[in-house]
């Protein structure tokens, strides 16, 4: 290992998550509430934490201890179970002010799903609990240098004290920030499991080398296991999940969608605000004010009107979400549900793009200034759509409403 990466990992062992009491929240009235104080909060100091990749640890904490992390879990284990389509709302409005901030806890609310997927009843009550409690759940899924994003290297075997995991991981959303780290490995059986790891477990180092031009402060790097001792009730069949119809793959994916639908409001407000306040009129246009020139009008006009679009398509996905959950799940409802969050994602994902890049043509070069660092919503929408390409969203849609194909059963549609 270089000494850049040792020096990382001793810094990063040095770092601990508080764990302080949680707030329940009752309600979706009262998560939306404490997201836009969340928000409030958050977009003070959003830019200048991305210049600097400073973490957003105060923040973070804020997150959970106002209740947020627990929102999605259901009544029957102390939750509230709100909406989807307020789940979807929460994460719009905190990654409007920071899609860091956003996108740390998206993998927490996955994991939630498959812990209710694929639980045992002990399972779900220990884990579930822990998080209304305050604990963050971190993940430890991807790896690099495999054939695709399901395959795996890391191993887990049984031994009589428990479960030993080896292996290496990357794009470790959240894991800095937890205290559960949620490390999928293979089975002597060669099947997929979800091991969930206490912080502080000799062997597991979590190193902060995420080098991404955007989503900078996600801390989404490197995970180390060296025989990392794992409790038997603490490894779930996670490859369970897929052996009848569910709606994990399109939770998770609502969520991704509800970043990007952020990342767009904050970019069109930005380019409405600089545009008002900064921007020079062009010459040619005769006008005393840059928001005066019709098509500059025009096209902040298009950018609203596409922005308002993706948002109707993702809470869409949201109800459908709802109506699908409330009844037995069967493939073709399953399969509604992913294609109803496909076609939000195809939406936000690309006014996500476009509304961070149209912000300088309207708003001129001043906007380009380092002062400004307006081009953290590109860098951010860049990186975090590129998560699953929207690409394969399109065939999934096409494939369904032409020849009735059902979508593939997993995280990413």
């Amino acid at each position: 290992m270089s000494s850049l990466v040792e020096a990382q990992v001793q810094s990063d062992l040095d770092i601990a998550p508080l764990l302080l009491p949680a707030r329940v929240l009752r309600n979706d009235a009262e998560a939306l509430q404490a997201a836009h104080e969340l928000a409030d909060v958050a977009r003070q100091q959003a830019a200048q934490r991305d210049r600097q990749r400073k973490l957003p640890w105060a923040q973070i904490e804020q997150f959970t201890r106002s209740g947020l992390g627990s929102i999605s879990i259901p009544r029957a284990y102390g939750g509230p179970q709100v909406s989807f389509v307020t789940l979807a709302e929460v994460f719009a409005i905190i990654s409007a002010a920071d899609p860091a901030l956003g996108q740390i806890p998206q993998n927490q609310f996955g994991i939630l799903g498959l812990i209710l997927g694929c639980g045992s009843e002990r399972q779900k009550k220990q884990l579930l609990q822990s998080v209304l409690e305050g604990w963050r759940i971190g993940n430890a899924g991807p790896e690099r240098g495999t054939k695709n994003t399901l395959e795996l290297k890391a191993r887990i075997t049984a031994d009589a004290d428990g479960h030993v995991i080896n292996g290496q991981k990357f794009y470790s959303t959240g894991a800095l920030f937890a205290h559960w780290v949620a490390v999928k490995a293979l089975n002597e059986e060669g099947r997929q499991v979800l091991a969930f790891v206490r912080r502080g477990t000799p062997g597991l180092r979590i190193v902060d080398d995420w080098s991404g031009f955007g989503q900078r402060t996600t801390a989404s790097g490197t995970i180390l296991l060296n025989d990392v001792r794992v409790e038997s009730e603490l490894v779930l069949d996670n490859w369970r999940i897929n052996e009848s119809p569910n709606i994990q793959g399109a939770v998770s994916q609502l969520i991704q969608a509800a970043i990007d639908a952020g990342i767009a409001r904050e970019a069109v407000a930005d380019a409405i605000a600089f545009v008002r306040e900064r921007a020079r009129p062009w010459i040619d246009a005769n006008v005393e004010r840059a928001s005066d020139d019709l098509y500059v009008i025009a096209d902040i006009g298009k950018l609203q009107i596409e922005l308002h679009a993706a948002e109707a398509l993702l809470r869409k996905a949201g109800q459908v979400l709802d109506q699908v959950s409330a009844a037995p799940i069967t493939a073709e409802s399953a399969a509604r549900a992913s294609i109803a969050v496909a076609e939000a994602k195809v939406l936000t994902t690309e006014i996500s793009l476009l509304a961070s890049e149209k912000l300088f043509e309207l708003a001129g070069s001043r906007a380009t200034l380092a002062e400004f660092n307006l081009d953290r919503h590109w860098r951010n929408a860049r990186v975090h759509t590129l998560h699953d390409p929207v690409r394969w969203k399109y065939h999934a849609v096409g494939a369904y409403h032409l020849n009735g194909t059902l979508p593939a059963r997993h995280s990413w549609i």
